[in-house]
């Protein structure tokens, strides 16, 4: 390796397994030194144990890098300042921020129950707030410092039954380019990632749930047929991204799986009707169809009762 990242110091959470655990390698395989975080939660978030953390940092060790595991739950205000600290307290310093842990809900939303609603918007959205507010403090009093979070295309483009978790991702895209607005003068950049892996996440969406979204039409693009689409196919990128070399990237977002990296474009406008004064409902009725709405649609089209 290059050790592109010698000398810097990384936290990345959720990373004892999938896809942050790949990342964690891949940052200390360049030079890092990584907070492992996670707290060995089963995939709904219930339960915890050391032992994934712990494994990851062994692996690094044994590569030649440095680690050090950390089991705090970033839910929680107290869990983000406590995993800034620990970095400061290790290694005395820190430079990358990497926030990965998340959890699965899955329900449609006319069964969805609140403690579901509440605890995926938690996990995923507060959980990247809380580590990203204590980080950016000190981001901006040492002008430097990066961040990468991890989006979803279910937040950007939608995904059957997974409205909590749309919703978190949807919040993780547009508070990182808030991020990159707020941070970078400071010299600090924040993008974010939306991944595709096969994980421990991924498999467990059951069998029923893959066969109603095959259903229906997909706007995402499809990979090419030989794409393994493995977690650590994510961790170069975010290297690469916390690297000095991409330190004019920021506010962007991209989409990562395989040997494909792509570059996600911002909502644009792609139709608009104007007129002087207010729009009334007839008006609306004649125009709409042949110049706003031609063309559209449904994502869900109505089905015959089974």
């Amino acid at each position: 390796m290059a050790n592109y990242l010698d000398g810097k110091v990384a936290i990345v959470t959720g990373s004892g397994r999938g896809i942050g655990a790949g990342v964690a390698k891949q940052l200390a395989s360049e030079g890092a030194k990584v907070i492992v975080n996670d707290i060995g939660a089963a995939l709904d978030g219930e339960g915890s144990s050391n032992t994934p953390a712990e494994q990851v940092v062994e692996e690094i060790k044994a590569a030649g890098g440095e680690a050090t595991p950390n089991y705090t739950d970033i839910s929680t205000m107290e869990g983000g300042e406590a995993i800034v600290k620990s970095a400061l307290d290790n290694y005395d310093k820190l430079d990358i921020v990497v926030t990965v842990a998340g959890i699965l809900r899955d329900r449609m939303i006319f069964n969805m129950t609140e403690q579901e609603w509440d605890d995926v918007i938690r996990v995923h959205l507060k959980g990247t707030f809380t580590v990203c507010k204590y980080a950016s403090i000190l981001y901006r009093q040492q002008r430097s410092g990066r961040i990468i979070t991890f989006a979803s295309e279910s937040g950007l483009i939608g995904n059957t039954g997974q409205g909590n978790y749309a919703a978190a991702k949807s919040g993780i895209a547009g508070f990182t380019k808030v991020a990159a607005k707020d941070l970078g003068r400071y010299g600090v950049t924040a993008n974010s990632i939306c991944p595709r892996a096969n994980t421990r996440m991924t498999q467990s969406v059951p069998d029923s749930a893959r066969e109603l979204r095959a259903d229906r039409p997909d706007d995402r693009e499809a990979p090419p047929p030989t794409t393994q689409m493995e977690a650590e196919d994510v961790a170069p990128f975010v290297a690469y991204l916390a690297s000095d070399q991409a330190a004019s990237i920021n506010g962007q977002t991209f989409l990562v799986y395989g040997g494909a990296i792509t570059k996600l474009s911002l909502p644009r406008r792609v139709r608009t009707i104007f007129k002087q004064g207010r729009w009334d409902v007839e008006e609306l009725r004649e125009l709409a169809p042949q110049h706003l709405t031609q063309g559209l649609v449904n994502p869900s089209p109505p089905q015959a009762p089974k």
